[in-house]
């Protein structure tokens, strides 16, 4: 059996509080897009579970992946035949994008499948809870106001579909505690659930990531690639979660650069779907 993790982007992000276990609270819209990674498994024929991955690199030990410890989270309550797993990464780490969760959601669910658990939507959702505070979005994998840590959910009614969307990674990481400590939380004006109805031409000034601006003060090429997508036409650009990746949303389908102008002084390859 076969499926294909998608990416998410988040459409606004703001830190609202600071919570007593040093995290934070955020207020955010999770919304699914198509760049996908690869997911595959097949009865073991060593009659042991096995993990390949191919793509783009991952270090570090394949225990560790998210696809392995959904397994062993089910492992722990149902007797799973012995499997040959298969990744194909091509979804980034470290973008704000979700593919590890997605990964790991999907490996649930295609386990549910695959050995017949019969575990409902809202059983795996409690078990991709257990995985990562983002990663019961991908079970029904529909757009979500997310509270809290980013795992109180509330459905959204948005549709982006016709429009395309351009995403860019570069190379350049940011981690979650680099981006959190620029950050000074507060209550925001206006809630996202409220901007998201408004017309996308109203979105630049009023949807807001509050870890652009320390971010991008340290990183000026990734408000290059934003101001580049502005340039270019997008209707909206920003950065996805604590970043490093940026999106732009367009009317119009986007026509790669030719030439040594545009996006190749940023990054050789980005994505470009329609929505």
């Amino acid at each position: 059996m076969i499926c294909f993790p998608n990416a998410k982007i988040n459409l606004g992000l703001r830190v609202v509080s600071k919570r007593p276990d040093g995290y934070h609270n955020i207020e955010t819209v999770f919304y699914p897009v198509p760049l996908c990674d690869a997911l595959e498994i097949i009865p073991s024929e060593t009659n042991e579970t096995s993990f390949t991955q191919t793509g783009i690199l991952v270090d570090g030990n394949p225990d560790d992946n998210l696809v392995m410890k959904a397994l062993r989270l089910l492992e722990k309550d149902f007797d799973l035949p012995k499997i040959a797993i298969y990744l194909r990464k091509q979804i980034p780490f470290g973008a704000g994008l979700g593919g590890g969760s997605a990964d790991a959601a999907f490996m649930l669910k295609l386990l549910n499948d695959f050995a017949g658990l019969g575990l409902s939507v809202e059983q795996l959702e409690k078990y991709a809870g257990r995985l990562g505070a983002d990663c019961p979005f991908f079970i029904r994998n529909s757009p979500v106001f997310a509270e809290g840590i980013g795992d109180i959910f509330t459905p959204v009614e948005i549709s982006l579909r016709g429009y395309y969307l351009v995403l860019v990674k570069p190379d350049i990481h940011v981690s979650t505690q680099e981006a959190y400590a620029g950050i000074t939380p507060k209550q925001p004006s206006s809630r996202l659930t409220e901007i998201i109805r408004l017309p996308l031409s109203e979105w630049k000034t009023l949807m807001i990531n509050d870890f652009e601006e320390g971010i991008l003060a340290r990183y000026p090429a990734i408000g290059d690639i934003k101001q580049e997508l502005y340039d270019k036409g997008a209707v909206y650009a920003s950065m996805s979660g604590s970043g490093s990746s940026v999106f732009g949303i367009f009317e119009n389908n986007f026509r790669r650069p030719v030439g040594s102008s545009g996006f190749p002084q940023f990054i050789d390859d980005f994505f470009v779907s329609e929505l």
